[in-house]
């Protein structure tokens, strides 16, 4: 079946069903989404980590870091 055959069909469904439908659909798609998101966060920290270690990435003290993210909320 196509995707234009799909959508006729789906067109036809009772405006709760086509809700349901495009709940499940749009789901589908933000699953993905974080499936590669998950593993692109993973590698970067993994870099970033690696980074710091040999020291080409400076590190900065938690309590500054936690300073000035209070005063951005603020």
């Amino acid at each position: 079946m196509t995707a234009k055959q799909v959508t006729s069909r789906a067109l036809r469904l009772s405006p709760r069903d086509r809700a349901r439908l495009a709940k499940r659909l749009i789901a589908s798609l933000e699953k993905k989404h974080e499936e590669g998101c998950e593993q692109a966060w993973y590698d970067e920290a993994v870099r970033r980590d690696k980074a710091c270690r040999e020291g080409r990435l400076p590190g900065r003290p938690a309590e500054d870091v936690f300073r000035r993210v209070a005063a951005r909320l603020q």
